[in-house]
């Protein structure tokens, strides 16, 4: 079974057609469900047609997250290397005020 595929069930005297998604070896969640089919035949056109189009839409939605997941990662590492320009900026004039505090005015 791939990670989407779709069943066809029979409820309440009408066929139902299920597009569902493997989450674990074990585990099934129903993505999509359309009720009220005359035919098991009908049920399982839809199916078809439905899972192409709903592959195309995660499909589109993983490259739409994936492009925000590495927005954030860039900016998270621009906010590092801010902050680390920063902290070794405070550094260096810390490290100059002691030196320049250590200097003894009375040997002259």
């Amino acid at each position: 079974m791939a990670k989407f595929d779709y069943r066809i069930v029979e409820k309440r005297n009408a066929w139902a057609a299920e597009i569902t998604r493997q989450v674990t070896s074990r585990r099934t969640v129903v993505s999509k469900r359309q009720l009220g089919f005359e035919s098991e035949a009908e049920a399982v056109e839809w199916a078809q047609k439905e899972l192409v189009e709903f592959a195309k839409t995660q499909a589109v939605r993983n490259d739409r997250k994936a492009d925000q997941r590495s927005e954030k990662e860039e900016m998270i590492a621009r906010k590092k290397e801010k902050s680390a320009a920063q902290k070794a900026e405070y550094e260096a004039a810390r490290d100059a005020k002691e030196d320049e505090s250590e200097y003894d005015y009375d040997e002259e």
